[in-house]
């Protein structure tokens, strides 16, 4: 990957692992789904005037309903009901390896012998970092569904792909962000009450609408149209790695603003994580490469 590539790609997990700190508060002023819901309504505004890519219905459909529908009303109810932010922020860049393995199933796009040591060697720290939630900071039905908006956001990276490379990202963005406010705001009627949903906005703070606000720009619009923009570029496996760095950001600002515990242990794994991400990104043979004289 180009080193410009490289540094928007340590953006987008800088600014989605602080998401998960910003979720977090949010969740205090709004449930899950109605979370969501707000979220895509305003990141679906610059859809109104921007033309919609030329993509099959069905296949825009299904990206929309995965990536963006799946993924966040698991991953907003999951943290709602058991998991904190710092490790959701690990469970959730299992994505990582199941759009490798989903893309090598589907797209042949075969994985390097050096992708598949980076990224074992990054699994094995995350968990490492999963490993020290000790069993007090996650429920399994939490956990669960972590678990399953990560396998949605993989099959979002794959379909994405298939999507093709003449796509506006941007545009794109916007408009997938059309399909999950209705169903999700749907949802939420049924799930919390008209009442529950009524008071939430009616007691609706300036910190309620800054966490909707960063996470519906800067972590849908702008994120997903870089993310989606590399995707384009590079095969999902030299992208969806640097999800990986994701739980770094995560469980930092998770221990920085939300006082969740930062063990040496975590630490050691985070290493980890980042020392399979250099393995897979840098082709080993700039470092031995003869020097021409």
């Amino acid at each position: 990957m180009k080193p410009q590539h490289i540094l928007l790609a340590l953006l987008v997990a800088a600014i989605w692992g602080i998401n998960f700190t910003v979720i977090s508060v949010g969740l205090g002023s709004f449930p899950p789904l109605l979370l969501a819901a707000l979220r895509f309504a305003i990141a679906a505004t610059p859809a109104l005037l921007l033309p919609r890519p030329n993509i099959r219905w069905p296949l825009f459909i299904w990206i929309g309903a995965t990536l963006f529908l799946g993924q966040f009303a698991l991953l907003f109810t999951g943290m709602a009901v058991g998991i904190t932010a710092g490790l959701a922020s690990v469970v959730l860049q299992s994505q990582a390896f199941l759009t490798i393995l989903i893309a090598s199933t589907f797209l042949r796009e075969r994985p390097t012998f050096r992708q598949i040591t980076g990224t074992l060697v990054a699994f094995a720290g995350l968990v490492v970092i999963a490993d020290t939630a000790g069993g007090t900071d996650f429920t399994m039905t939490g956990l669960g569904l972590c678990l399953a908006a990560a396998l949605c956001w993989a099959v979002g990276n794959v379909l994405l792909r298939r999507a093709g490379t003449a796509v506006d990202m941007f545009a794109l963005m916007a408009w997938l962000s059309l399909i999950p406010p209705i169903p999700l705001l749907g949802m939420s009627l049924i799930v919390d009450g008209p009442a529950t949903l009524g008071h939430a906005m009616q007691a609706m703070s300036w910190g309620g609408v800054g966490t909707v606000l960063y996470i519906a720009v800067l972590s849908t619009t702008l994120c997903f149209a870089i993310w989606g923009q590399l995707l384009k570029k590079y095969p999902a496996s030299a992208v969806a790695p640097f999800s990986l760095l994701v739980p770094i950001f995560g469980a930092a600002s998770a221990a920085l603003f939300l006082g969740e515990k930062f063990e040496t242990t975590r630490i050691v794994g985070m290493i980890m994580v980042t020392t399979g991400l250099v393995v897979i990104v840098i082709p080993t043979k700039r470092f031995w490469r003869p020097q021409r004289t």
